[in-house]
């Protein structure tokens, strides 16, 4: 059987989505690369079952960031991951979620390639697609969503989302917010205001994935009374178009009997 450390040669950054917290959502390669690593940098939200895979001889750096909270500056982890290969380490930067999608991964790897360091990423399973699992919908539904839009509510403290918002309030749309819960007013208010009902179906994913998963079902006019009922120390997802709409098991069972007749 082939060493694990040869997935990783000395000075290689391999950037590692770490899922939406469950290590039994890992990929394969994902915990190959945990134990083949010398050192891992991970962040805030990476659950602690995928941290429980670093084996003990491994060093571990936190370099998470949270909102609200004393973290470090994405500079200073490229400067982190710069000085690990440089000294011949093998590195694996774990990220929560997918790391392309709202990882930074851009950044660290423009600065990682302009030092002539190899860096490669493994792809992990976005929050997004767990939470529609978890609550049993698909994004995607036939004849009522058209696209996906994955948008970031991320914005520095005091401006407001600067989004398209025309755009995004199509009733043809499944909208997923990351990071979202502190922006719920700006979201809903906006959304409303460019078309799309007050009605139209919401879901607030809190720690998805984990045991302390929580789905809350409202309406998109409701959803700045319900955001302000989550902790702000809990990373939440918000879910938002007419493909989220709860559907019951009945109905579910309904169409399986039809197609199978």
């Amino acid at each position: 059987m082939p060493d694990d450390r040869d997935l990783i040669p000395p000075g290689t950054v391999w950037l590692v989505g770490a899922g939406p917290g469950d290590p039994d959502l890992l990929t394969r390669k994902a915990e190959r690369l945990i134990r083949a690593a010398t050192v891992v940098f991970y962040d805030a939200l990476v659950g602690p079952g995928v941290l429980d895979l670093i084996p003990d001889n491994v060093r571990r750096v936190p370099v998470g960031k949270r909102s609200g909270r004393h973290s470090k500056h994405q500079n200073d982890i490229n400067t982190l991951l710069l000085n690990a290969a440089m000294a011949g380490e093998r590195v694996v930067r774990l990220k929560g979620g997918d790391p392309s999608i709202f990882g930074r991964s851009g950044e660290e790897t423009e600065m990682l390639s302009s030092h002539q360091v190899p860096i490669l990423v493994c792809p992990g399973i976005t929050t997004a697609s767990a939470a529609a699992a978890s609550a049993g919908i698909s994004l995607s539904l036939r004849g009522v969503a058209r696209r996906i839009q994955f948008v970031t509510a991320h914005a520095q403290a005091g401006e407001p989302l600067d989004l398209d918002w025309a755009s995004l309030a199509s009733a043809d749309n499944s909208l997923a917010f990351y990071m979202g819960r502190a922006a719920a007013p700006e979201i809903s208010r906006n959304l409303i205001a460019h078309g799309l009902s007050p009605e139209t179906p919401v879901v607030l994913a809190c720690d998805v994935s984990l045991p302390e998963e929580q789905l809350l079902h409202t309406q998109l006019g409701l959803l700045p009374l319900v955001a302000r009922a989550i902790a702000p120390s809990r990373p939440a997802l918000i879910l938002i178009g007419e493909a989220v709409r709860r559907r019951t098991i009945s109905a579910v069972a309904g169409h399986v009997q039809a197609a199978l007749t």
